[in-house]
């Protein structure tokens, strides 16, 4: 079965075909002002004839879709109201859902939601301490994001260390423009750093990570900054670009290296507030078999990965500093002695969004 992956971003459209579980052609499209291209779209899919369905990698999926799904006239109405929840995000996915579906009408699409693996975490994982009335009224929970690649990055670790997911406890560090950790017992996520949004946890390329929700009223009350200009400010404005100016990761360890005092703070948050979440991702399974660093930090950044894990051997990590500088996905960079594999996988959405296309049309 070849299936056509659509993944929109902020700033691009990647469009993957994959055939019977391999990849055979990406193609990425840039778009701007929240426009889609539709004739370069068009040819793309006309080049990857015959296409038999399709998969929509959908960033929140609410309380609604805590699985994947086939898309038809009511899903795609549902998926409609869940637009106030990723108002940055979701408007422009769902366009590329009627555009590809106008272009494929014979072909199934399939939604698959990065909130939907972290619909098994434990209500004391997902609550938040607020009124009642207010959980009632409202789907106020940590949601949690970047699941296909969470779920991806555990499986294929499994497969690396040769052994069955079940049996593992696992740390997958999804390190990108946006990141997020994500603790996974038996294949099955029972913690992760992101809450309601993907505002939460890490500290990201232009994303501040978690914050005193109090800083932010304070801002508002007695500054006077309005909601409007918040919003902006913490989606576009914080994490590295505002401590060290850059969103870049390689631009900012450079900058660190030639002694920029800003890049040199940006990237002791950055490490200390990483290493602290994987410490509690590990408290959350009862101990820990497997760390995975993915996304392109996770994957490109030996420097990263370094400084993240040191002083870790507490909980068994410790990484081998030549198996380190070489890594290339997939790869395995445990020390000699280590009791925790560390691993770098290269994140593969296309192929978990396939694979979750394959099990919706054909069953598990």
């Amino acid at each position: 079965m070849r299936t056509l992956v659509v993944n929109v971003g902020s700033s691009s459209l990647k469009l993957s075909v994959v055939d019977d579980g391999a990849a055979t052609a990406t193609e990425t499209l840039a778009h701007t002002g929240g426009m889609l291209d539709r004739r370069a779209i068009e040819e793309v899919v006309e080049r990857h004839r015959p296409i038999h369905a399709v998969g929509h990698r959908i960033v929140h999926g609410g309380p609604t879709f805590t699985k994947p799904v086939l898309i038809d006239n009511l899903v795609r109405a549902e998926l409609d109201l869940l637009v106030d929840l990723a108002p940055l995000h979701l408007p422009l996915s769902l366009a590329a859902v009627d555009l590809v579906s106008s272009l494929l009408p014979e072909a199934p699409a399939v939604a698959s939601f990065d909130t939907a693996f972290h619909a098994t975490m434990p209500a004391a994982a997902s609550t938040y301490a607020l009124p009642a009335e207010w959980r009632r009224r409202w789907p106020l929970r940590r949601f949690g994001f970047h699941g296909l690649s969470h779920a991806w990055a555990a499986h294929r670790a499994a497969e690396l260390v040769g052994q069955p997911v079940e049996a593992l406890r696992t740390v997958t560090c999804h390190l990108g423009a946006g990141a997020s950790l994500a603790a996974i017992a038996g294949g099955i996520s029972v913690d992760t750093t992101m809450g309601f949004t993907p505002l939460d946890g890490l500290v990201m390329a232009t994303r501040p990570g978690s914050l005193d929700p109090g800083l932010v009223l304070w801002l508002e009350e007695h500054v006077g900054l309005p909601a409007s200009e918040l919003a902006t400010a913490l989606e576009h404005r914080s994490g590295l670009l505002g401590l060290a100016g850059s969103a870049d990761m390689a631009a900012v360890l450079q900058a660190e290296a030639a002694g920029d005092d800003r890049a040199t703070l940006a990237i002791g948050v950055y490490c200390h507030r990483l290493k602290a979440s994987l410490a509690a991702m590990t408290a959350a399974l009862g101990g820990l078999d497997v760390v995975v660093f993915t996304g392109g930090v996770g994957e490109r950044s030996a420097s990263i990965r370094a400084r993240c894990t040191a002083g870790l051997a507490y909980l068994g990590i410790q990484v081998d500093r030549a198996a380190n500088a070489a890594a290339q996905p997939d790869a395995d960079i445990t020390a000699s002695g280590a009791t925790v594999r560390t691993l770098v996988v290269e994140a593969r959405e296309d192929l978990q969004i396939a694979a979750e296309v394959r099990s919706v049309l054909n069953g598990p």
